[in-house]
């Protein structure tokens, strides 16, 4: 598996939690689990993202701006869960906001899939694309 298809499925991960998560109602407790699920595997994701995958990529000129948009969008995405965080999960406030960052996480991982990594693919070469699979994994446990 390389860092693409590894990403990839954090994205149908993430993207699933935004589904499920948008269907729940009021402060309960399977919107709590998925909220924890949703917030620990952004989190997670985010910064072993950027710590591996994005620090490749700003080495490079040809990508240098494509990932630090990215890495700017993380930051979005840090302050709508920290919001959320201090939101009462039983308002409607805090669904509405949800969606906002859900639309933004979608957004954000199709922009990945269709226009970062096609650049990354090619300015990585296939091995450093697999060693950095590993080396994103072993970031992702560390952030956890």
């Amino acid at each position: 598996m390389d860092i693409y298809e590894r990403l990839e499925t954090d994205h149908d991960r993430q993207r699933d939690l935004v589904r499920r998560l948008a269907e729940t109602s009021g402060d309960s407790a399977d919107r709590r689990e998925l909220w924890n699920k949703f917030k620990t595997e952004l989190e997670a994701h985010a910064n072993a993202e950027e710590q591996v995958f994005y620090a490749e990529l700003i080495a490079h000129p040809d990508t240098q701006e494509k990932a630090r948009h990215s890495v700017a969008e993380h930051k979005e995405a840090a302050d709508l869960l920290e919001e959320l965080d201090d939101m009462d999960m039983s308002s409607s406030g805090w669904l509405t906001r949800f969606k906002t960052l859900g639309h933004d996480v979608v957004h954000h991982v199709d922009e990945e899939e269709d226009e970062v990594f096609p650049k990354a693919r090619k300015v990585i070469s296939e091995a450093k694309a697999q060693s950095l699979a590993a080396d994103f994994d072993e970031r992702k446990m560390a952030e956890a």
